[in-house]
């Protein structure tokens, strides 16, 4: 495992952190996206122009960019396996000798095609193969994107949504599923584990058990702190943090809290305007008390202390010194919001209703998102509404939403991150897994 850092080393892990993700953050902060006071958000923007149909009926994209697919459900990888279904939330991240490894979710159940079984993972059935949930790693030629070797680096997990990629070089994959040991399954579940990106198989897993036991989605680093931001897929779901004892060692344990804003029990907004859209907000933490509880509550642990609701925290992404999160049915029409955090050592963090759906055709139920290099946000749609198309949405600076790609098959979009020199967005479809590389004129 990863994760054993010293804080000089942590230090240093954070200066390229910054360097490597500088393209996308140096941007961002320059369009003033990170300290905007944000105005409410446009209906629309047209930023790159229209979309062209895809001839090959897969992702129509802008004119100038283009796409090409790096990994389908059923290859044959490296390890002898095939790439499993449900590709989900995945993160990119610098390699030595110019590579660069894209970790890989699969959202699998119990039931669910693997691709074959390695040698090691965390739990298995009671038949005796490990649970098909995990992680697959690609590393590709930072320069021509070829793919070099394509592996599992996880196996024996549950439902592996999304997750978050850390200053040292690995990746958090979260479990998206409470179950307790017993019938088929051999131990707990519902934790973050930890991938090294420079893995060259499966590793051998430990949960995180101190970073909480619930119904995870996606997690993010700050790299001036080492504290871990972790959403939760809940219709009454909290946003929590974890504060490591030692930043860079999460395997040591650490302190889980959950956000609350006095005077707003609830971000929702389905009863009217509880939070608007653009206003800072001075947050506070309270203590989990219970973090590895068998009983799927700590939303409730966290609420009977005043933590604050959110509707489906999903993807969740860390800028300089900012980060974005989305909630998937949140807003008046229940059909999407983003928030800001802004951490402020050694002040009150502030968070802020960022942008928030009016419309099905503006913005459909957001779920994994990241920053570009212009300084937009790029958010994955993952509904599967009588809207059937889901898009890519780029999120301006100034809060208004328009379309970057249109997939032509019904299933979601997951697994936005670009790569360290911000010239490639990579991006899942979900079913049948496909991993694609989208280039084009991101600057623009």
């Amino acid at each position: 495992m990863t994760g054993s850092a010293s804080p000089a080393s942590f230090r240093q892990d954070r200066r390229a952190f910054l360097r490597a993700t500088g393209t996308a953050f140096a941007a961002l902060a320059a369009s003033g996206c990170m300290a905007r006071g944000a105005g409410l958000p446009l209906a629309s923007a047209d930023v790159y122009g229209p979309l062209i149909p895809d001839p090959a009926g897969l992702m129509d994209l802008p004119q100038g960019f283009s796409y090409r697919v790096l990994s389908r459900l059923g290859d044959r990888m490296s390890d002898g396996a095939t790439v499993p279904d449900r590709g989900d939330g995945m993160g990119c991240v610098a390699l030595p000798g110019g590579k660069i490894a894209l970790v890989r979710n699969h959202e699998l159940m119990p039931g669910n095609d693997a691709g074959g079984s390695p040698a090691t993972g965390y739990d298995r059935l009671a038949g005796g193969a490990f649970l098909p949930g995990g992680t697959t790693t690609i590393v590709l030629d930072a320069q021509t994107l070829a793919v070099e070797r394509e592996f599992r680096s996880l196996a024996g997990t549950i439902r592996n949504c999304a997750g978050g990629v850390t200053p040292w070089g690995s990746w958090l994959t979260c479990e998206e599923f409470v179950a307790k040991a017993g019938g088929r399954l051999g131990k707990d579940h519902g934790y973050i584990f930890e991938v090294p990106a420079d893995a060259t198989g499966a590793i051998d897993p430990v949960p995180l058990k101190a970073m909480g036991r619930f119904n995870h989605e996606a997690a993010a680093v700050d790299p001036a702190t080492g504290i871990v931001y972790e959403t939760e897929d809940r219709e009454d779901s909290l946003l929590y943090r974890f504060i490591p004892n030692v930043p860079g060692k999460l395997a040591e344990g650490g302190k889980l809290q959950a956000l609350a804003l006095d005077g707003i029990p609830d971000t929702r907004n389905w009863n009217g305007p509880a939070i608007p859209v653009g206003e800072w907000q001075v947050a506070r933490w309270v203590d989990i008390d219970r973090p590895d509880s068998d009983e799927d509550d700590l939303r409730e642990q966290g609420a009977a202390k005043g933590a604050t609701l959110f509707a489906r925290g999903e993807g969740i992404w860390m800028g300089e010194g900012e980060l974005y999160f989305c909630c998937t049915s949140g807003g008046a029409e229940k059909v999407g919001q983003i928030f800001a955090l802004r951490p402020r050592p050694g002040g009150s963090d502030m968070l802020q209703l960022f942008f928030e759906s009016t419309s099905r055709a503006q913005f459909n139920y957001g779920d994994n998102l990241t920053v570009s290099p212009n300084g937009h946000l790029v958010v994955c749609e993952d509904q599967y509404t009588d809207v059937v198309d889901n898009y890519l949405r780029g999120i301006t600076p100034g809060g208004a939403a328009y379309p970057l790609g249109r997939l032509r098959l019904q299933t979601e979009l997951a697994g936005a991150c670009f790569s360290p020199d911000g010239r490639t967005l990579f991006v899942n479809i979900y079913s049948p897994t496909t991993t694609l590389a989208i280039t084009g004129p991101w600057a623009a």
